[in-house]
Parts: structure tokens; sequence; C-alpha cells
């Protein structure tokens, strides 16, 4: 039997709030599938457009000549979205390992490499949410 070299596979990770995207990057025929779906047909328009956009700016040159598989969980719509596309981004620069890609991302919007430090500030005691007090019914 013979051994076959299997080209490069690049996993990249994205996480924006509490989603964790994960993506792996091989040679492929442009397949981008997101949970097992097709990137294209994917139901929420908002959420999809964002997460094509490492794609439109990479154009069919490199999209062409590789599949993307990601696996993403946690968080809401548009987080699962913007970790997709923090994932994407960084697996291309990854893949290509170019920095002309990695400073037109840069230029375009710093997030989709740099990820968001803003979290949710945790509730306090004896409140009912991080920030609000209890009402007085006197003065």
């Amino acid at each position: 039997m013979t051994s076959r070299t299997i080209g490069k596979i690049i996993i990249s990770i994205g996480k924006r709030k509490t989603a964790i995207a994960r993506a792996v990057i091989r040679p492929g025929m442009g397949r981008i599938r997101v949970n097992g779906v097709p990137i294209e047909i994917w139901p929420i328009e908002m959420a999809r457009l964002k997460m094509m956009e490492p794609l439109l700016l990479v154009g069919g040159r490199i999209r062409n000549g590789i599949d993307i598989d990601i696996k993403v969980q946690g968080g809401g719509i548009m987080a699962q979205a913007e970790a997709v596309r923090m994932a994407i981004a960084r697996g291309l620069i990854a893949y290509t390992n170019s920095e002309d890609l990695k400073e037109m991302f840069k230029r375009y919007d710093r997030t989709m490499i740099a990820g968001d430090p803003r979290r949710t500030e945790p509730e306090k005691w004896m409140r009912y949410s991080a920030r609000r007090f209890r009402q007085k019914s006197y003065r």
C-alpha cells in the first residue's frame, strides 16, 4: 500500500462573547459548511453576510481552492456569526501565510483578527441585575 501525503490542514478558532467557532481548512473545491449547512443557504441573511465578509474580501482565487468546515456553538445568532467570521479570517491568514491578507483584514475591521474583550458584568449580591438597585417607596 502506498502512503499519500495529505495537503496542509489548518485549524483555527474564533470567539465572540460565549460563542466558539472551530474551523478546519483543507485543500478542496471551495465548499464552506457551518454546522453541516452550506454557508450559501444559511437561513439568517444578516448572519450569512457577516460570515461571508472575509471570503468576499479574499476573492475567488484562494476561496475556490479550499474547503472550510466550521462547528459553532454557544451564544446567540450574531455572536455565532462573528465567531465564524473570526475563525475563517484567522484560518485564511494561517493557510496562506500572507502578511498582506492580515493587513487587509485589519484595515477593513480589526475584530476579524483580534477579539472583542467586552463581557457581561456579573450580578451583585442582593440586586436584580448588575446595576439595578431596589426601589424605595418613600420620599
